[in-house]
């Protein structure tokens, strides 16, 4: 058989996954390693995608999405970020991930370096090889609350630095960048002249800290302003399996956008297009319920990680608690997070899923059941 491409093999192995689905076939786990809101979809946001196919609408769609859809984002976003935002420039996504796919693909020519964060998410980097770009990871380190400083980064940037990654909330982290150091940061790509592509799947989920865009630091004149905001409804209105979400360019790139759309995925299903206009639009009642639980979540189980004397980092926003676990896991998380399955019935995600910095931590996602989170991690090893 002849051999994968290079790029492909290199492709770094989704310790997320590698986990999650151990836990998937361990009868009885609780499964602590994934982002999987569990909470039933309002009925509004079923009966939309649902009378599409009743009405057999069930062709192709504008590259872009529907209107009624690119509306709506714009809207949701024009009054979330104080940013004057036209609906020609959102583009209808197949889930935030293809939308990261999708800029970077705009954006990297081989041999490019994309700056992403270290910890950070894990497709940061498994995209950028799948596009003969080199990932640059960016330290967030313990000391400074993993938060980015505009020297550890620009010590970074060479001739070949085309893209800065923001991601605010963190997955992991659940850390929030606030206004100045954003500011900072646009005024460093505007300095050594990059993009940046800002992922903002959590914006909806922040805890008494204000969520704030790079795109409200942008130039608005075409030519000038360099950021692409990554956006899904996967979590803010828990339609993981719908996958739709949106890619908001600079303007002046519609053209080319269309183009890379129609040869990427052409467009996302009609039905799921109709179901995040209900849920855009429609009662707002599912997100912020699931922000109290969310918060109740991270205040139940960070109060348990205290009480066993276990380091954690105050989630600001997400639904994630990343803790340190380096008094037990050998300097091998990944190792231990499978014995500690195996031994305790619970999967937590390794930090090294997320960079090097990761080692000895662990990531918890906050997001099911609030007993089931207390009992998962109460069986972490208490540090004395």
């Amino acid at each position: 058989m002849p051999e994968l491409a290079a790029h492909v093999r290199e492709v770094p192995v989704n310790q997320i996954r590698e986990i999650t689905e151990a836990a998937w076939s361990t009868p009885g786990a609780i499964v602590l390693s994934i982002g999987e809101p569990g909470f039933a979809l309002p009925r509004h946001i079923l009966d939309a995608g649902i009378a599409c196919l009743d009405r057999d609408e069930t062709n192709y769609t504008p590259n872009a999405g529907i209107p009624a859809l690119r509306e709506a984002f714009a809207e949701r976003f024009r009054a979330h970020n104080r940013v004057d935002l036209g609906p020609e420039r959102v583009y209808v996504v197949d889930g935030a991930q293809q939308g990261l796919h999708f800029a970077m693909s705009l954006l990297l020519s081989p041999g490019d370096e994309i700056l992403i964060p270290n910890p950070g998410y894990p497709t940061f980097a498994m995209t950028s090889h799948l596009l003969h770009a080199v990932p640059v990871r960016y330290p967030l380190y313990p000391e400074h609350g993993f938060q980015p400083r505009i020297e550890d980064i620009e010590a970074l940037i060479t001739p070949s630095t085309k893209v800065l990654v923001l991601n605010s909330p963190s997955n992991p982290l659940g850390a929030v960048i606030g206004e100045e150091t954003t500011r900072e940061l646009v005024e460093l790509a505007v300095k050594h002249d990059l993009w940046i592509i800002s992922d903002e799947c959590y914006e909806a989920f922040t805890f008494d800290v204000p969520h704030t865009s790079p795109a409200r630091f942008d130039s608005s004149v075409p030519g000038e302003a360099r950021v692409f905001t990554s956006l899904t409804l996967s979590k803010t209105y828990g339609l993981t399996g719908l996958r739709i979400g949106a890619l908001i360019c600079p303007p002046g790139l519609e053209r080319k956008m269309n183009n890379v759309m129609e040869a990427i995925v052409s467009c996302v299903a009609s039905p799921s297009q109709y179901a995040a206009v209900a849920a855009l639009t429609g009662p707002q009642d599912y997100v912020d319920a699931a922000r109290e639980h969310y918060r109740s979540n991270r205040d139940a189980a960070s109060a348990v990680l205290a009480g066993k004397g276990i380091p954690y980092l105050g989630a600001q926003g997400a639904f994630y608690l990343w803790a340190d676990v380096s008094h037990v896991s050998g300097g091998d998380v990944r190792a231990w997070v499978r014995t500690f399955l195996a031994e305790s019935g619970v999967a937590v995600a390794p930090g090294t899923a997320f960079g090097s910095i990761g080692e000895g931590w662990i990531r918890i996602a906050l997001c099911g059941d609030q007993q089931q989170l207390l009992d998962g991690v109460g069986r972490l090893p208490a540090r004395r």
